[in-house]
């Protein structure tokens, strides 16, 4: 691979050897790092047509031509009727002559050991299209080296300024790892020498000092790929940080990436880790590196925008989304960090909400990521999904090494609730059965379904105050306020009633006595129970799982549906006493994942990769697999809700934007983001033909009557179609 990069490097620009191109550069005199895509002088194609004609070996020229021919505007299908492709560029005929001006020295073709190369890459698969695959991910490896490379070299000529402030040193994790151990001793007084007692809370303390110490002993081992199952409240966050930095230590390995689904889980291991490393002797802008779509502006510098380029930070914490769509993007500013997350410990905290529709393209992805590029996968969860290749489930990974041996055992340990199924009950029924505890939470499928059991709580309860409603209706900055009274009241004793949608359950940091679950996939509800008897303060607390009596809140759709239909299957079959049993969630599982065959790559991922007898050879589908590889649904679009004084004074500065014609700023349009509720497309279009938003900036939805169409308690309200909540915690 060596040699194919070094190929890369000296031949992507060999267009600029033309006299055409040295004509433009000095006419221009700045950076024309563009030709091919601003129409000027094409510099790529003559890299990649000499690539083919170089003497490299099929399919190791139409690597090097995919790389050379792409690097500007993004990787290519190979072959494609319509449109360009890389077979396209090849059979180009109207390209610079440069062949005359450029060296001898660099036009080479290295001795390749074809057989070494084709076991490294391809190891002993004999299916062609697996082959095939595995070539076109180690071409994307190729293309983020050249990218990358290319960004940091012309950056260092034109803004040599702006390339200082890129870290440039090396990470001590063995640092990192005592700097960790001591923080953790302080704080908790040693977590590992806990004093066992029989209180609840002194179990839970004590098992969360086992998960701890398991994670600093399993890190000694080689790379490779990990499971840590540990049930909600057993201390993942700090644990499976622990193993990261000590198994980076013992292995050289270069970086830790923590891959979260939600928002509120990626902003809360975030400050944690903050907060870890604050009095470290280092710069928290380099050392963490916070990248998602919702990252709060205030806290982003110059150089935690430039890591976040590439990742160049020893600790990355982002999303699934970031992580797995840039895996199969074709865009050089999206595939730029790729060969940063080579010899990585990959952290994929709650790697059951892995979409099923693309499960088979992101295990194999993992599994490559272990297998060729050196990373050590660690699979997160506190319901470990099963997902080991079994006969009637091919696409499975390897077996994984338990951090936890006795996870069972953990299991008992920190058991601090009792799950219950309670039958059906309508909102009424349930307000009142919530009303009877002076702290409880009922969770919910959809937000209609939280609007309605919300407004059948307030009006059942006789002192109007205490109740409280929580959904993606409402913008990301009113649901904080929103969690923030609810965090005071619930530790003041305070009488505190919480109706919300399942965005709740995805890390939200709150303790109840009582939770009451609707109906959902067996992942969900032992995330539901999470939140009840948190701390293990109390003797005896219960999670209730209830169906909705009313028809309009049963009928569920997608992941929903599936889920909810599998953990029925489980609960019918009568098999488990714990329905939260480490045996019930691999059965739910096993029906959830193994027999949805035909969902696994619903897009046919997998299949865009081929190998053939006509050029280029290897035909890879790159823009179409970056077009169709999207966790999110894209039919859902954000308004805009100017719903307080601060959000008002962010659309204040916005429609300033929109009169002087100019385009908001970065920080501007971040700060947007948590003021604005996605809606679906559908629901999008009803409003605007009828009104209740505008477009300002060519856009930008804004809602134009706040006090008319968004609740202070509900959210938005546009009373024009059922809102969903599928896929609404999945954020980019």
């Amino acid at each position: 691979m060596i040699k194919l990069a070094r190929c890369c490097s000296l031949w992507h620009d060999l267009g600029k050897f033309s006299c055409e191109f040295q004509n433009y550069l000095k006419q221009q005199g700045s950076d024309c790092h563009t030709g091919e895509v601003t129409g000027r002088v094409d510099h790529s194609t003559a890299g990649a047509q000499y690539a083919m004609q170089s003497g490299l070996r099929e399919p190791f020229n139409a690597m090097v031509a995919y790389v050379t021919a792409c690097h500007h505007s993004g990787l290519l299908d190979g072959q494609k009727e319509i449109g360009s492709s890389l077979l396209s560029r090849l059979k180009k005929a109207d390209i610079p002559k440069w062949r005359e001006h450029a060296p001898e020295s660099i036009l080479r073709s290295p001795e390749i050991d074809v057989a070494a190369l084709v076991q490294a890459i391809a190891g002993n698969q004999r299916d062609i299209k697996e082959i095939a695959f595995r070539l076109a991910f180690a071409t994307r490896m190729l293309f983020s080296c050249l990218t990358d490379a290319d960004f940091l070299a012309t950056e260092a000529f034109m803004n040599p300024e702006q390339a200082r402030q890129r870290p440039d040193a090396t990470t001590d994790f063995k640092a990192l790892a005592d700097h960790l151990k001591q923080y953790i001793e302080n704080r908790f007084q040693g977590a590992e020498g806990v004093v066992a007692n029989a209180s609840a809370e002194g179990v839970v303390a004590n098992a969360r000092a086992e998960v701890l110490a398991a994670c600093c002993r399993k890190a000694e081992g080689r790379p490779g790929l990990y499971q840590l199952t540990v049930p909600t409240g057993g201390g993942k966050t700090l644990s499976s940080l622990a193993f990261a930095l000590n198994h980076c230590a013992v292995n050289q390995l270069e970086r830790v990436i923590f891959a979260i689904p939600f928002t509120s889980i990626i902003e809360q291991n975030a400050d944690v880790f903050r907060s870890v490393f604050r009095t470290y002797p280092a710069d928290l802008d380099t050392l963490i590196l916070e990248h998602h779509s919702n990252f709060d502006p205030d806290k982003e510098t110059t150089r935690s925008r430039l890591v976040s380029e590439n990742w160049d930070a020893p600790i990355v914490v982002t999303t699934n989304v970031q992580l797995f769509e840039s895996l199969f993007a074709k865009a050089p500013s999206q595939c730029r960090k790729l060969h940063n997350i080579a010899n990585s410990v990959i952290i994929l905290d709650e790697a059951q909400t892995l979409p099923v529709t693309l499960l088979r393209p992101c295990l194999k992805a993992l599994q490559l990521l272990v297998e060729q590029y050196g990373c050590s996968v660690v699979l997160c969860t506190a319901t470990q999904p099963a997902i080991e290749h079994r006969p009637d489930f091919p696409i499975g990974l390897p077996s994984a090494i338990p951090i936890v041996d006795d996870a069972p055992g953990l299991y008992q340990k920190l058991k601090r609730v009792i799950v219950r199924h309670v039958g059906t009950l309508n909102c009424s029924d349930l307000a009142q059965k919530i009303l009877d505890t002076d702290q409880a939470l009922a969770i919910v499928n959809t937000r209609a379904h939280a609007a309605k059991l919300y407004e059948t709580l307030k009006s059942q309860n006789q002192s109007g105050e205490g109740c409280f409603h929580l959904s993606a209706a409402m913008t990301p900055e009113h649901r904080s306020q929103k969690l923030s009274e609810i965090r005071n009241r619930l530790n003041n004793g305070e009488p505190c009633w919480v109706v919300a949608t399942q965005l709740i359950e995805a890390g939200v940091d709150v303790d109840f006595p009582v939770v009451w679950r609707a109906m959902a996939g067996l992942d969900s509800v032992a995330q539901a129970a999470g939140r009840c008897n948190r701390e293990g303060k109390l003797t005896e607390a219960y999670t209730y799982v209830f169906e909705p009596a009313e028809e309009e809140f049963r009928r569920l759709f997608g992941t929903l549906r599936t889920g909810a239909d599998a953990a029925l299957h489980v609960l019918k079959s009568g098999q488990y006493d714990e329905l939260l049993s480490l045996d019930a969630i691999e059965h739910y599982f096993r029906i959830h994942y193994w027999q949805r065959k035909d969902d696994w790559d619903q897009e046919k991922i997998c299949d865009k990769f081929m190998l053939s007898n006509q050029v280029p050879y290897l035909d890879a589908k790159f823009t179409t697999v970056a077009e169709k590889f999207r966790f999110i649904d894209q039919s859902q679009r954000s308004v805009i809700v100017g719903w307080d004084q601060d959000s008002q004074a962010l659309l204040k500065e916005l429609r300033k934007c929109h009169d002087l014609d100019w385009y908001p700023g970065r920080s501007l349009v971040r700060k947007l983001q948590r003021q604005s509720v996605a809606i679906s497309q559908n629901a999008w279009q009803h409003a605007f033909a009828s009104g209740k938003i505008e477009i300002l900036c060519d856009y930008y939805a804004v809602l134009s009557d706040p006090a008319l169409y968004y609740d202070p308690n509900l959210g938005l309200r546009l009373g024009a179609e059922p809102i969903y909540d599928i896929n609404m915690l999945i954020i980019d």
